[in-house]
């Protein structure tokens, strides 16, 4: 079976495990807007999903921080539109008279760490009135730890707000009924197939130590589904130039020169090393998202030095797999850093920045606790990177 059959894009689980046809439409008035962190965009357990699939008046934005508060800057929004958001002048939305019931309503889907952050890096959301909620239970979401007791996930949040500005609204339960098939097949399979290999990203209800390994389970099992990546930034443009990648389980090899009037200025590709037969074969930005997508499979991580490579990506619109930040690792037996190897004749600084990352990737696998060596692939500490 191919990874492509064994993962549904709608609701990003496993197809034994999707609930896609538990999802029926939702009839509501109140329109919603979703601003999603973009670390929650391919988590398996994100219920963000769900209500962007059921509710027929929904939304759903997610990018950087950076990048989501300039989209959300020239959005136009609608008269009477409020932020939930649990601020010092938040109004509780049970109290509301129906003329001060907001008509559209912003959430902020990811961890309350996360949301706090898309509040403060999203300039337009403070000036927006703030509404909040005030749970008479526990949050039914036992499968992802929350803050405390009460907090509430994305999808309680959302229904619990339009049920208080739709009290009449006798479709909007309707929409817990997926969630909670969710979490049912989830504690199911955790608990009656005690041996099934974790699902990809669980996030185990234990605290990390600080100071501890942060590595991700990815890098530390069978390498794959792992693709290292490495880009160049245009001169101009805040977009791909130049991107490179290997794919850890085989060596197959990507890469790509995107085309600019950057490429004209001698010195720049002088620095970026690029010589005159890359840069011939340069393609649109449209050709490198294609080939792009036709070389990342279902199921991959793609694993890039730092957030300034990964916003390459998202500037181009291709992002099609979760992505890894090697300097956001902290381990004790390997650290990526700054400085490369000189760059030899016919090599790109691409290509040599490529094969830190890799080797990096490598010690990583090796050596952290959780590598088993009948499972993990085996990859050179410097591998062939042969144009």
């Amino acid at each position: 079976m191919t990874q492509s059959a064994r993962r549904c894009f709608r609701c990003f689980r496993p197809r034994r495990m999707c609930y896609c046809n538990a999802i029926s439409p939702v009839q509501h008035r109140t329109s919603v807007l979703i601003l999603q962190h973009r670390r929650e965009r391919f988590h398996p357990f994100n219920t963000a999903r769900i209500v962007h699939a059921s509710l027929d008046r929904c939304e759903l934005m997610t990018a950087y921080n950076v990048e989501l508060a300039e989209q959300f800057a020239q959005k136009t929004l609608p008269p009477k539109t409020g932020v939930l958001y649990p601020g010092r002048d938040a109004m509780l939305l049970d109290d509301l008279r129906p003329e001060e019931r907001p008509e559209h309503l912003v959430i902020l889907d990811g961890t309350w760490h996360q949301a706090k952050t898309l509040y403060r890096d999203i300039p337009r959301l403070q000036t927006l009135p703030q509404y909040r909620l005030s749970p008479a239970s526990p949050g039914r979401y036992r499968i992802r730890r929350e803050p405390n007791e009460h907090a509430l996930s994305t999808l309680e949040a959302t229904v619990a707000a339009l049920m208080a500005l739709e009290p009449d609204n006798q479709d909007l339960p309707r929409l817990l009924q997926s969630f909670d098939r969710m979490i049912e097949d989830q504690l199911d399979r955790q608990n009656i197939v005690p041996d099934a290999a974790p699902l990809e990203n669980w996030r185990r209800n234990e605290r990390r130590r600080r100071g501890s390994a942060n590595v991700p389970r990815a890098l530390t099992e069978n390498l794959d589904r792992v693709i290292v990546a490495y880009g160049e930034r245009d001169l101009e443009r805040p977009t791909p130039i130049y991107w490179t990648a290997m794919r850890l389980g085989t060596g197959e090899r990507f890469e790509c020169v995107i085309d600019s009037p950057s490429l004209h200025d001698t010195n720049f590709t002088k620095l970026l090393h690029l010589d005159h037969g890359a840069i011939e074969g340069a393609v649109d930005i449209a050709q490198f998202r294609n080939a792009w997508r036709d070389f990342v499979q279902p199921n991959d991580h793609v694993a890039m030095r730092h957030q300034g490579t990964a916003r390459l990506l998202e500037a181009a619109n291709a992002v099609f797999a979760p992505n890894i930040l090697l300097k956001a690792i902290n381990s004790p037996v390997a650290r990526m850093g700054s400085h490369d190897r000189p760059i030899e004749t016919g090599e790109s600084r691409g290509k040599v920045r490529l094969e830190a990352a890799v080797d990096f990737v490598g010690k990583l696998n090796t050596h952290h606790p959780r590598h088993d060596p009948a499972t993990s692939s085996v990859i050179p500490a410097k591998p062939s990177m042969s144009r």
